[in-house]
């Protein structure tokens, strides 16, 4: 007499657990098949029009190479300031402007 309630314990615990599964797949969105971070895809552009503030691990020789990349010359007085952005001075096309180097390597300069 103790069999049938055991098959209805088995029972009712397999369904449970088949119901917690089918409900954890549908609420965890599938893999992609490569990353969509901005800050990652775009080698080369920037993704903000403004200095993100954040931890920077930029050396300054990094920042100044960023700079450079991004087309400035005579890049001169790089400082790192309490908002984790790289700032400093440097020219592009024949004038001096104030530049910045965030902590996603987006160049700005001063508008």
């Amino acid at each position: 007499m103790r069999r049938p309630s055991l098959y209805i314990c088995i029972s009712l615990f397999t369904a449970a657990a088949a119901l917690a599964a089918t409900s954890a797949s549908a609420q965890t969105p599938p893999a992609q098949s490569g990353p969509n971070n901005g800050a990652v895809n775009t080698a080369g552009q920037n993704n903000s029009d403004a200095p993100v503030a954040g931890r920077n691990s930029f050396t300054e020789g990094q920042a100044k190479s960023k700079i450079e990349d991004a087309g400035y010359a005579n890049v001169t007085e790089l400082k790192k300031d309490d908002k984790g952005v790289w700032r400093g001075q440097a020219s592009k096309g024949g004038s001096a402007t104030a530049v910045s180097v965030d902590f996603q390597g987006n160049v700005n300069s001063a508008k």
